[in-house]
């Protein structure tokens, strides 16, 4: 087995109409393809945290489509915030808590 030591870690936290439009599917959906581990999870009422591992470069596009968004969602205040990475991760998944 072989263990992948990610290169860097992002937290981010979005604010706006990101609940009851498919965000957290479309965040972890683009996580996977970019090959990130890590969760997302609602905060609130009108924010959606994620923390992703993985390449910099992968975590950068990442950030991109986070911005974005699904095409019902509206993306008002994104924080993100570079952290060490820890490896903890071995898959992304949605977190319902």
């Amino acid at each position: 087995m072989v263990i992948r030591i990610p290169e860097a870690r992002l937290h981010i936290r979005v604010t706006g109409r990101v609940q009851g439009v498919g965000f957290r599917s479309f965040v972890a959906q683009n996580a996977k393809a970019l090959d990130l581990t890590g969760w997302v999870r609602n905060v609130g009422r009108d924010q959606v945290e994620t923390v992703a591992e993985g390449r910099r470069e992968n975590l950068e596009k990442f950030t991109q489509t986070v911005r974005m968004g699904p095409s019902v969602s509206d993306v008002r205040e994104m924080d993100k915030e570079w952290e060490e990475p820890l490896g903890e991760f071995e898959i992304f998944k949605v977190r319902w808590i």
